[in-house]
């Protein structure tokens, strides 16, 4: 019973996880990371403050801070979702160590899950404290994804799907190490996304696409624009950077766009070359589509202008793609222990 459970857990969670990825995408793209002043409540409340008298209380207490409902919600929205998850998983790690006897049953992805979810709410209580600083920003972006990716790779390991026993491991050994290389740099790619979104460099290009600024290569400060800790005390809401600087990262992202491309294409036609699998050859075929998804949504946003729908599809279409990289490992290795 304890088995079906973990996974129906496991399940869930993933599902959750997504809707928390795309909440927190969608909170920093309507610029409402602020939209609480404070951590883990809103100006005080375990909801926004909407009536007259609780709004002029919170505005008295965080008078550089106004209360906007709208962006409020949307922070607190977030939260909400991401503290079920963190219960979820919290209850996934007591099953899977009151369950540690079972051959079946993992334990150490799930019991440091529980801790990695500890430090990701640090990193989310840090975002809005050190007022978006852009690392913070970036990193409990990469927590989020993380957490995703676990939960994905427990579900994958407790279901068993993906995996074809019958598989002769050792005619797999030239994909192993070029899956987990694609795997880094997907990794890195959505990384330097992140970066560019935490720095507001996404429209630093203008709409001059396939050029940037109308040049192919424009002025850059690339020294300026990767400064990875800028201090606790600024407010980076908006940006701190100059223009050159942006466009550094917005011209290193579309450079990783270029070169992950190239290495998940060739992994895309090594998957769907390899006849033995038909599940590979599908994973394959998958991950040719999500990227040309992806490719298409970030053009989409730099000639449309990053429109908010678009902006956030392309944040859950890149969690996609690292899912099915996720997915890619998982089949290569059918005979794994289970963690």
């Amino acid at each position: 019973m304890n088995s079906k459970l973990f996974g129906r857990l496991a399940i869930i969670s993933v599902l959750l996880a997504v809707v928390v990825v795309i909440l927190g995408a969608y909170t920093r793209l309507g610029d409402a990371g602020l939209g609480c002043p404070d951590w883990p409540g809103c100006y005080g409340h375990l909801d926004v403050p909407e009536a007259h008298h609780e709004i002029a209380k919170a505005n008295q207490a965080y008078p550089e801070r106004p209360v906007e409902p709208a962006k409020a919600w949307k922070e607190m929205i977030h939260r909400y979702f991401a503290g079920t998850l963190g219960l979820l998983v919290f209850f996934m790690a007591a099953i899977a160590i009151k369950n540690r006897n079972d051959p079946n049953q993992q334990v150490a992805v799930p019991v440091f899950l529980a801790f990695w979810i500890v430090f990701q709410a640090l990193l989310g209580m840090w975002t809005v404290t050190i007022k978006l600083n852009p690392t913070i920003v970036m990193a409990h972006l990469m927590g989020g994804l993380t957490t995703l990716s676990l939960l994905f790779w427990i579900s994958l390991r407790h279901t068993r799907v993906l995996t074809e026993k019958r598989l002769d491991l050792t005619r797999l050994n030239r994909l192993h190490m070029f899956s987990l290389i694609a795997l880094i740099v997907v990794v890195f790619q959505i990384m330097l996304g992140g970066w560019t979104s935490s720095n507001y460099a996404a429209l630093a290009c203008g709409d001059y696409f396939p050029m940037c600024q109308a040049k192919w290569w424009p002025a850059m400060d690339f020294k300026e624009g990767f400064v990875m800790w800028r201090g606790t005390e600024q407010n980076f809401e908006f940006g701190v950077l100059q223009n050159d600087a942006r466009i550094a990262i917005q011209m290193t992202h579309r450079i990783g766009a270029l070169i992950t491309t190239i290495v998940l294409i060739t992994l895309a036609f090594k998957l769907i070359d390899f006849r033995e699998s038909k599940c590979l050859g599908k994973l394959g075929t998958v991950l040719l589509i999500v990227l040309i998804f992806q490719l298409g949504l970030g053009v989409a946003n730099i000639i449309l202008s990053l429109p908010m729908t678009i902006a956030v599809m392309h944040n859950a279409v890149g969690a996609m793609l690292l899912l099915v990289m996720v997915a890619i490992n998982h089949a290569i290795r059918p005979k794994a222990e289970a963690l």
